[in-house]
């Protein structure tokens, strides 16, 4: 029985060994915004407190939405620079022109230059995100250091009010 916690445990830290550590470097790939501008976004947060939510899949790319909804919302992060993030990598080259396409008809104007497409560096991200399902959407708050002071993966409406009072 005893070794049986010890391993239980042991899976629980290598678990949360797999998260965001806040000494993780920000990846310093160079994307493409929905405005069609080549970003880094490690240089972009440079000096200002920001949010990134990020999508590795379809599903967790619906889910940035509602986290971007929901932070737009709140006068609470109204001084925070607010980026979107979809990874592409795994799609295949001739289809990532429809995917962006079909991506700047649900973003507004004011919001492309926000929204970063990635196709590089992917498990990179994955790291820096601290992944486990592709599914979730992920968000890391990030100080004007650049040092990740909260993250997370799941639905606004559970994990909204965590990253509202990591501002604090």
């Amino acid at each position: 029985m005893r070794s049986l916690i010890l391993c239980f445990f042991s899976i629980v830290l290598l678990a949360q060994s797999a998260h965001v550590s806040p000494a993780q470097a920000l990846p310093s790939t160079t994307g493409e915004t929905l405005s069609g501008k080549p970003i880094v976004l490690a240089d972009a947060v440079r000096g200002h407190d920001a949010v990134l939510v990020a999508g590795f899949s379809r599903e967790g790319g619906n889910g940035t939405g509602a986290w971007i909804k929901a932070i737009h919302a709140d006068s609470a992060f109204a001084n925070l620079s607010v980026y979107s993030i979809a990874m592409l990598a795994d799609a295949p080259g001739f289809i990532r022109g429809m995917i962006k396409s079909g991506m700047k008809k649900g973003v507004s104007t004011a919001d492309k230059d926000r929204f970063i497409v990635l196709t590089a560096d992917e498990q990179a991200w994955k790291r820096f995100f601290g992944v486990t399902t592709d599914n979730d959407p992920y968000v890391a708050l990030l100080d004007a250091q650049g040092e990740v002071r909260w993250h997370g993966h799941g639905s606004a409406s559970q994990l909204e009010t965590q990253l509202k009072d990591a501002l604090h």
